[in-house]
């Protein structure tokens, strides 16, 4: 397939694109510098400058490379910026969504969050209702509706509700800002329960997913846990000592029997493997 990587340069992106070219694929990469897709080109990639905020930058590229698909990876979370990349979500889906329309294209295979069901203790599948939390950003479940609906009213469109990311490249790979807080002790957990995905996990999915049916599938490992459980494992592996923990919101774990069944599994089945792979 020709196909167009919307964020190809970002964590899960810039693993993406590689994974398509060696699979055969013709595959543009964006972003809005050029120099940041030189990677992308490396991989064998073409690149597109575009700025997925400007419909009319989103329809030119999307015109120009007449895509068989789309993939949307696009966040604006390098400088904690949530309500940036909340305005994202929904400002950047909707010109993909429309520019995708005018060009024809009906699969669209968008990167979403997994924590953003009415919070349980128990894991949930797909069927879970988007929470309203009090103690979360209030942007962040409007955006995550207006993405999945996006995508979802195009004919082949796939959500993918990634965990919580970690890896290399992530923010509780070394280097990161979680991981350097927790170096110093301090934790802050975006939600108490929570599922993890390993990066390299989440890119494999994104690939496999170009072949799914439309829907929705969590993209979690298989070992839900509470942050009192994984932020004292995240400051020993990152050098700290005693934990400070702060919790912004209750959130839910997630299920990913459904992506079991479509034939994805984790190489990375749990976080406690390495613990959260700092390296």
């Amino acid at each position: 397939m020709r196909i167009l990587v919307a964020g190809g340069t970002g964590v899960i992106g810039s693993r993406v694109v590689p994974l398509l070219t060696a699979a055969g694929h013709e595959v543009i990469a964006t972003s809005r510098s050029a120099d940041r897709l030189l990677p992308a080109q490396a991989a064998g990639a073409e690149r597109a400058v575009m700025d997925a905020r400007d419909a009319a930058s989103v329809n030119a590229v999307v015109t120009d490379v007449s895509p068989d698909a789309i993939v949307h990876l696009l966040t604006d979370l390098a400088t904690e910026d949530f309500a940036g990349n909340s305005h994202l979500r929904i400002v950047g889906t909707r010109n993909l969504v429309a520019a995708a329309e005018n060009a024809g294209v009906t699969r669209m295979v968008a990167e979403s969050i997994s924590w953003v069901g009415e919070p349980e203790t128990e894991p949930g599948d797909e069927s879970v209702a988007i929470a309203r939390d009090p103690d979360t950003d209030e942007s962040l479940f409007p955006a995550v509706e207006s993405l999945e609906a996006g995508v979802l009213s195009l004919e082949n469109g796939v959500v993918l509700r990634m965990g919580m990311l970690y890896g290399r490249g992530t923010w509780f790979g070394r280097g990161g800002r979680i991981h350097d807080r927790a170096e110093g002790g301090d934790v802050v957990a975006t939600v108490r329960h929570t599922s993890f995905v390993h990066v390299d996990d989440a890119a494999l999915a994104v690939v496999k997913a170009l072949d799914w049916p439309r829907g929705i599938v969590n993209i979690v490992d298989d070992d839900p846990a509470d942050a009192d459980e994984w932020a004292p494992e995240l400051v020993w592996a990152a050098g700290g000592n005693e934990t400070q923990l702060t919790v912004r919101s209750t959130g839910r774990a997630s299920t990913n029997a459904r992506a079991a069944e479509l034939g994805w599994v984790p190489e990375h089945p749990t976080w406690r493997d390495g613990p959260f792979d700092l390296v």
